[in-house]
């Protein structure tokens, strides 16, 4: 049977980072699950004291991010007090990264989420994922960092929201059977061409689930075993005449998918 364990998240801005952390350190130990009670925006002795009788009432770890010292002060008394480990995520990075600078933290709650230029970039770039997703306004793939190419259903989309979110301009191109693709769109000097594609058994297996969830029970080529193995074998070929670097994404999760196409935009940008 799995053990169970509450994990408290208190944060004086939105809590992002402070759950993406979290998440991150929950995923490494197995056998174990946790339930997650998340206190955002606590910034005031009255919310971090609500904060804490939920915590008396359901003991646990407490992990936080907290810049205002008197208030930190007062959650790590209370964890005393109340015999609960509390762990600061950031001391640690936050503590190195001012001796490198050699200057003090500014002690700003959500410092993090100001609307700055990278926010405003990362805004235009949800906006472009958005008008170019799914082959949408291909005469404009020119302002693109990235464009991903490959059959329906093997992520596409939500790769490129989340390349968005990092900042980077991201379309997408479905290969569609039957349709030869026009190869003006593929000679684009400025963008990153990858392509995405995942075995065919997994590729039936979402696609099945997809129209299940539709109510559509007429069989069609889309769920067709011979049809979507033909599919697949085009597009790798297809990926092979262009040289394009491709991702098998059959056991891979967006944010894996999406790092590694980080990565060789990192590695190409001084080629550029």
């Amino acid at each position: 049977m799995a053990r169970e364990y509450h994990l408290h998240l208190i944060s004086d801005a939105t809590g992002e980072t402070l759950n993406t952390v979290a998440k991150a350190v929950c995923a490494q130990f197995e056998g174990v699950t946790s339930r997650e009670h998340i206190y955002s925006l606590v910034r005031s002795e009255r919310q971090l004291q609500r904060a804490m009788e939920h915590i008396g009432a359901n003991p646990g770890i407490v992990f936080f991010t907290m810049v205002n010292t008197a208030l930190r002060k007062s959650l790590e008394a209370e964890c005393g007090r109340l015999n609960v480990p509390c762990v600061s995520i950031l001391d640690s990075a936050v503590e190195s990264m001012g001796k490198f600078l050699g200057v003090e933290e500014t002690h700003r709650p959500g410092g993090q989420h100001e609307v700055d230029s990278r926010y405003l970039e990362r805004v235009e770039a949800l906006n472009f994922a958005i008008q170019h997703d799914d082959g949408q306004n291909l005469k404009n793939l020119s302002g693109a960092d990235v464009i991903l190419v490959g059959v329906s259903r093997c992520s596409k989309t939500p790769t490129c929201v989340y390349l968005a979110i990092r900042g980077v301009r991201a379309a997408n191109i479905p290969i569609v059977p039957g349709v030869e693709p026009d190869d003006e769109l593929f000679a684009l000097q400025k963008p990153l061409y990858v392509g995405l594609w995942l075995s065919p058994d997994r590729l039936l297996q979402i696609r099945r689930n997809r129209l299940a969830t539709m109510g559509e029970t007429k069989s069609s080529d889309y769920v067709s075993e011979e049809a979507v193995r033909n599919e697949v074998n085009f597009t790798r070929r297809l990926f092979d005449r262009f040289d394009w670097p491709t991702i098998d994404v059959t056991r891979r999760s967006i944010e894996e998918t999406a790092a590694t196409i980080l990565n060789l935009l990192a590695d190409r940008r001084p080629a550029l």
